[in-house]
């Protein structure tokens, strides 16, 4: 099992939830653009003690520090990018399809034996425009496995989808262990409040450390999964997390039934 695990944009939301379940099982080495909080030590999104680990203060254009910070990896879980919805093209061209580029090619010639990628729902958000707000229902039966062609809703989610495609290339090129995870809403605690296609994607903050960790161990080839929880509500099949990686969530956005939603 690998044990040397390279997380890169660590001080954001998922790399919280991630280092919050998972940061005392294996030998975490983290990298993000801002350097570690020097008041508390923690980070913002789970009060996680990031001193705990080597902790490097690099952008994913620097190319040589990228390179340095797989030295002795086993496993990248490459989170790093601009996150938002709106970001504009040079934003994700530079950030999240170059910067991407970067941490695979460092990744191979460093000899890690597998990338886990972060993708987006924002990767197929089109297949929505035309089924809601039935599709948040749990009547409706329609449910995207992974397998459909991306249709995406922003620019962001073309970025997050070339990065599916970097990570088939160098699977199929170079024989890289590559798993893309199509992240949901992650929140802490609860769904979203009132907000009916939040809570059909909603990823508890245990079952996402417990997703990345199946990840981790998981033995195959290529894979694109959903990483959502298992709401009565969704549209995301979570059939080939189970089967491929042995995903087991533990959490149901209809356990909180106090929310009500709205389309």
């Amino acid at each position: 099992m690998a044990t040397s695990v390279l997380l890169t944009g660590a001080a954001g939301r998922v790399g919280g939830a991630i280092l919050g379940g998972l940061g005392q099982k294996y030998d975490w080495r983290l990298l993000d653009r801002e350097p570690p909080p020097t008041e508390t030590g923690t980070s913002s999104d789970l009060e996680y003690d990031v001193t705990n680990h080597e902790y490097i203060a690099a952008d994913l254009s620097d190319a040589s520090r990228v390179r340095e910070s797989m030295t002795g990896i086993d496993v990248v879980v490459h989170l790093a990018g601009d996150p938002r919805p709106e970001a504009a093209w040079d934003s994700v061209l530079t950030n999240n399809i170059d910067g991407t580029h970067t941490i695979f090619e460092a990744a191979l010639d460093a000899g890690v034996e597998k990338v886990i990628f972060a993708s987006s729902n924002h990767v197929v958000g089109h297949y929505e425009t035309e089924r809601k707000p039935d599709i948040y229902r749990s009547s409706d039966d329609y449910r995207l496995d992974g397998t459909e062609l991306p249709r995406p809703s922003n620019r962001y989610g073309v970025s997050k989808a070339t990065g599916e495609i970097i990570g088939r290339f160098f699977h199929d090129e170079h024989d890289l262990s590559v798993i893309c995870v199509r992240i949901g809403n992650l929140t802490k605690d609860h769904p979203p409040i009132d907000y009916e296609r939040g809570q059909a994607m909603w990823l508890s903050y245990r079952d996402c450390a417990h997703l990345f960790d199946c990840c981790i161990t998981a033995d195959v080839d290529y894979e694109i999964v959903y990483g959502i929880s298992d709401n009565d509500r969704k549209y995301y099949s979570i059939d080939r997390a189970r089967e491929r990686l042995g995903y087991s969530p533990q959490d149901n956005s209809a356990d909180h039934a106090e929310l009500e939603p709205r389309s």
